[in-house]
């Protein structure tokens, strides 16, 4: 086993099996003759999962890298714009508690100091107001851009908010159309196997088969090859992450010129928390929750009191709410022999901070970045790339957490065990402990891609009420005159965005009826 990498089979489509096919695809030439041969095999009629609808700000390279436009996104995909998440009830679960986590790194993040300078200063504004600006564009429900703002660019950084089907259907058309994917329809029956071990071709129920040299495991939580052929064991993460149920539904607008908020909406429960995704023509909506900690008709019963407060009771009983169930955590490894997972197949945490589409495009962009040009040096690729991901994995739990560990909230046993010291990594103490002294910074996240930097920490750190004690002794690099000044010109760059900037249903609107301009 020592030949050459020319075909790679994707089992499965949906979201993590196109941007998959689409990235390798792209990057290695597969609409040429001598371009990697890329084949999705997909089962037909099977249903996307269809609450995918929060993207990371990486969501831009990724649609940019394989050719789709911004216009096409906002066109085919019903895309609304995200520029963060605000947790409301997190911290008090009083009418006033909410925070910000958005997604602009602050102005002079990494020359000094700030979170030291913000709390020397007293710490009354929040952290994520008083340094960023963003976190006030999602107040006033504007856009981060305007419709002269080229493609992919933006005044503020953002993501998006999208239908999930819509884009696993433009990714279908634009991978066979533009970038020479094959797609196979069949079931899968069985696996054929080399004297290695290695897999030789996947057996259809239409009694052919699909030989590969590489097979990328995207079949979702069944994980038909990683999990179920090579028996990777599944590592359970709900000693941490307790939610394993969420109920999913689909909900109209009062009017069709209702503003579509700029951010997820993130609002804690009694055992779990309910997101709020604002698309042009609905919100997706959900409540994510914990079994051991509450009954499905409880947490049915909370969802439909909290979309009471906008919709007639009447409208409400009309709604369709599906459920779903999770089980928290990942493989022990994502690359074994020639097969590597992607998605669900690797694994899934909970929809909070839309981890699970940014773990895709990673994993997608690092396979195709070193896909190994032979069998003979597969296995050393596959040795770093689970030594990344096993760290990544690791990551978002830790930061995951990190949502639920700070809460003053003691109304229900959910929120007093996520406090427990046991629920938490040791490491997540470790940094906890370190951070009662000095703020999160860089050198605490080695990595070179990080999937939440150390501002990201510092946003949900400070936000849920955190505080940093200072230094027996002053340092240069905590520089109060110069955060004063960063303050004071936050201030003023809002004044200009509440001026210049449409709201987010506005903008979405003129990209539908005139597109956005190339880059």
């Amino acid at each position: 086993m020592t030949g050459p990498i020319k075909r790679v089979v994707v089992l499965g489509g949906g979201t993590a099996g196109w941007l998959t096919a689409g990235i390798l695809a792209a990057d290695h030439c597969s609409s040429e003759p001598d371009g990697l041969e890329v084949i999705v095999v997909e089962a037909p009629d099977v249903p996307p999962i269809g609450v995918g609808e929060g993207t990371w700000p990486s969501m831009r390279n990724t649609l940019r890298r394989i050719g789709i436009t911004e216009t096409e996104l906002f066109r085919e995909c019903e895309a609304s714009f995200k520029q963060g998440a605000k947790f409301c009830g997190w911290v008090t679960g009083k009418e006033n508690d909410f925070y910000y986590h958005p997604l602009v790194v602050p102005e002079g993040y990494g020359e000094f100091d700030i979170a030291s300078a913000w709390l020397a200063e007293g710490g009354d504004e929040s952290f994520a107001d008083a340094i960023n600006f963003q976190s006030h564009l999602c107040e006033m429900g504007l856009a981060p851009k305007q419709i002269t703002t080229p493609e992919y660019a933006g005044i503020a950084n953002y993501a998006y908010h999208l239908n999930a089907g819509k884009l696993g259907q433009l990714l279908t058309r634009h991978c066979i159309d533009k970038l020479g994917v094959q797609h196979v329809l069949a079931r899968v029956t069985n696996v054929k196997s080399t004297e290695s071990g290695d897999i030789a071709a996947l057996l259809l129920d239409n009694g052919g088969e699909v030989t590969g040299d590489l097979f990328v495991d995207c079949s979702g939580f069944a994980s038909r090859l990683l999990g179920e052929h090579f028996q990777v064991p599944f590592i359970d993460c709900r000693d941490q992450l307790f939610n394993d149920r969420a109920i999913a539904v689909q909900v109209p607008y009062t009017t069709e010129e209702a503003a579509i908020a700029s951010h997820t909406i993130s609002t804690a429960q009694e055992a779990g928390w309910i997101w709020d995704i604002g698309l042009p023509t609905r919100r997706g909506m959900g409540h994510v929750y914990s079994s051991a900690h509450m009954s499905d008709e409880r947490a049915q019963d909370l969802l439909e009191a909290h979309l009471k407060k906008d919709l007639p009771d009447s409208a409400v009983a009309d709604l369709q709410f599906r459920q779903i169930q999770m089980r928290p955590g990942h493989r022990e490894h994502f690359w074994h022999k020639n097969c590597v997972a992607v998605g669900m197949s690797a694994g899934f945490l909970e929809p909070l901070e839309a981890s699970a589409l940014v773990l895709v495009e990673l994993s997608a962009g690092l396979i195709s970045d070193d896909l190994p040009a032979s069998r003979a040096v597969m296995d050393t690729v596959a040795k770093r790339f689970n030594e990344r991901f096993r760290y990544r994995w690791a990551s978002i739990i830790d930061f995951l957490k990190l949502h639920y560990v700070l809460t003053e909230r003691t109304d229900s046993d959910y929120w007093r065990d996520n406090c427990l010291p046991q629920s938490q990594s040791s490491r997540l103490q470790e940094w906890l402990a370190l951070w009662r002294v000095q703020p999160p910074c860089r050198h605490d996240f080695p990595q070179v891609e990080e999937v939440f930097a150390s501002a990201s920490w510092q946003y949900v750190l400070y936000g849920m009420g955190f505080r940093t004690l200072p230094r027996a002794t002053r340092r240069r690099f905590e520089d109060i005159s110069k955060y004063r000044e960063l303050h004071d010109q936050n201030e003023l760059f809002v004044q200009r965005c509440r001026q210049g900037l449409p709201e987010n249903r506005e903008l979405i609107q003129k990209i539908i009826r005139h597109g956005l301009s190339a880059v």
